[in-house]
């Protein structure tokens, strides 16, 4: 009797603690992890499917649109609702592409069974009809849409614009798109990279119940996506096409600045690229013939070369001769052809000579003698002083692509370079833009909007109507001798003797300067006969209307020879075709 009743309490502890085990493991679920399985539960029903956000269009000044958004296709495989055995062979003919490249993809999926399996990504409209034509014997096959780019353009404006292309595999691990949702395309270049935070938008997302199995059964919530800001930049796609168009094929590279406000109106550097080759998915034999190209396309020349001025740089020089009172307007020297310093010669470009010269000739004419002299009553640490406050041997800042400073040089950097003091034969070549002198085109343009608006270096802008241009630096130039430069930059395009005449317009005035810049010291005639690779640069800057200045130019050809040969009419057709498209009225015409 007694072991019964101890059987009957055991038993009924045993039960309790049956009974405890599950109310603890009740509790367990239903509040310490309730939340957990909730989520797990509710993950189980409902699938996200995000939806594209359709991406910022960018427009020029005029409001005309520079890129369109453009659908790209993808061919996924859903496994959940694809059948066992599924015809590979048939799926590879469809796609064109290997039964190996899909079964890789698809046995190497750590995705959900609803989860797409991206097979074959940048289909055509043709290839997208095909699979939808067909999708019937293939159950599981879906085609999925992106938003991507077309650039209506093509490679005009591209070093600026820029493009987009899905992000790699490195990018995605880290740096700026760490984290982006694979398949998410991303700006790379230019102001697609630069505004990529501002153009993308925000994705939206598709809510979708699906049963156990999970087939999908309702759609629950459905959050559109937003699209991306639209930017309208400071460039005229019309003025930035006859600046390209007017390079014929040459290398080289250009800027277009408005003076009073830093904006940039035209950005160019040739050879440039297609932009479109990369959207759905550049091949390999298109990189590589990209990357073997001897022109170097993905360099940008406006803001990553750096060259010798040449006679652009007399600008600078002639500015530091008259502010710092060494010389006033009517100070003249006998040019001769040469002048001697010790054993050493130094020729102007004219063989023979420009005889007497005064400033205003010594700008017109281009004369090297002239500025030799200047250059020794200076010395080249008050040449570089005035180079520094035209924005020469500084960065503009502009992040559109890594950028160079050039070389202002001085006698400390020199000695602190190559331990040996500095030469006047040095001084000599500094003075006319040669020697260890070197600036950008984006520098060169710089300096002449600074000479147009007054003295002020504004950093270039890419976006239009930004509050208040931002000066990087700054030249307080008396009003005397921003007359004398002013009047003589004229004269280099109207005079008959001018080395600019082939900037010279029917339908405004331009004032401007040409420079030629060694590639190698040797005589032009066996230049000629020699490799292009040889000839000298050329270059020309500019500004228009000579009241009122609203375009400021720089031009750089490389290996063009002589700046008023190659790249003056460059920088007219720049100039003439801009005042056209801001609707400038017709100025007196330039005398002949």
């Amino acid at each position: 009797m007694i072991d019964k009743k101890k059987t009957i309490t055991v038993l009924a502890y045993i039960s309790m603690a049956v009974f405890v085990v599950f109310l603890l493991r009740l509790w367990q679920l239903q509040i310490l992890k309730g939340s957990y399985y909730r989520k797990q539960s509710e993950k189980n029903r409902v699938r996200v499917f995000k939806i594209p956000a359709p991406r910022g269009i960018i427009f020029d000044r005029n409001g005309i649109p520079l890129v369109k958004n453009a659908p790209y296709f993808i061919a996924s495989l859903i496994p959940g609702l694809s059948k066992k055995g599924l015809n590979l062979s048939g799926l590879s003919k469809l796609l064109d592409t290997s039964v190996e490249d899909l079964s890789e993809k698809i046995a190497n999926r750590k995705k959900h069974v609803l989860e797409p399996i991206r097979l074959k990504e940048g289909l055509s409209f043709a290839q997208v009809a095909r699979i939808e034509a067909r999708r019937s014997d293939f159950p599981g096959l879906v085609v999925e849409t992106e938003i991507t780019r077309a650039y209506p353009y093509g490679s005009t404006g591209a070093h600026l614009i820029g493009y987009l292309s899905l992000p790699t595999e490195a990018q995605l691990r880290k740096g700026l798109f760490a984290g982006t949702p694979r398949g998410t395309f991303v700006g790379q270049w230019g102001v697609e990279a630069l505004y990529d935070k501002r153009l993308k938008g925000v994705p939206g997302k598709r809510f979708i119940e699906v049963d156990a199995l999970g087939r999908q059964l309702r759609t629950l919530k459905v959050v559109p996506p937003q699209k991306g800001e639209e930017l309208t930049l400071s460039v005229d796609i019309r003025t930035q096409k006859t600046a390209e168009e007017a390079f014929k094929g040459k290398a080289g590279a250009l800027m277009a600045l408005d003076p009073q406000s830093g904006e940039v109106l035209a950005l160019v550097s040739l050879p440039s690229f297609d932009p479109n080759l990369f959207v759905r998915g550049i091949s390999q034999k298109q990189w590589n013939r990209l990357q073997r190209h001897p022109g170097h396309p993905f360099l940008n020349r406006v803001f990553q070369s750096q060259y010798p001025p040449g006679s652009i740089f007399k600008i600078v020089t002639a500015i530091a001769a008259l502010e710092e009172g060494v010389v006033d307007e009517n100070f003249s020297v006998d040019c001769t052809g040469e002048i001697h310093v010790g054993i050493w010669k130094f020729s102007c470009w004219k063989g023979q000579g420009h005889g007497k010269t005064a400033l205003r000739k010594a700008i017109v004419e281009s004369c090297d003698i002239y500025f030799y002299e200047i250059g020794r009553l200076l010395g080249m640490d008050r040449i570089a002083k005035y180079a520094n406050a035209l924005g020469l041997g500084i960065a503009p800042g502009v992040k559109l692509s890594a950028e160079r400073k050039g070389l202002i040089p001085t006698t400390s950097w020199k000695l602190r370079k190559k331990g040996i003091p500095w030469y006047l034969g040095e001084t000599f070549n500094a003075a006319i833009g040669q020697g260890y002198v070197s600036i950008t085109p984006a520098q060169a343009a710089l300096m002449i909007a600074a000479i147009a608006n007054g003295g002020n270096v504004y950093r270039p802008e890419l976006l239009k109507d930004q509050p208040g241009p931002e000066p990087i630096a700054k030249l307080s130039l008396s009003p005397k001798t921003l007359r004398i430069i002013r009047d003589s930059l004229v004269a280099v395009v109207e005079d008959r003797k001018g080395t600019g005449g082939t900037a010279r317009s029917e339908i405004v005035r331009i004032a401007g300067k040409t420079g030629t810049a060694q590639v190698i010291k040797i005589p032009e005639v066996v230049k000629k006969k020699l490799a292009n690779k040889y000839r000298d640069h050329a270059w020309f800057v500019a500004y228009a209307p000579v009241k009122n200045p609203s375009i400021a130019v720089s031009v750089f050809v490389e290996h063009g020879g002589h700046g008023g040969e190659t790249a003056g009419p460059i920088a007219k057709a720049t100039i003439e075709a801009y005042m056209k498209s801001s609707g400038y009225y017709v100025e007196t015409p330039a005398k002949n």
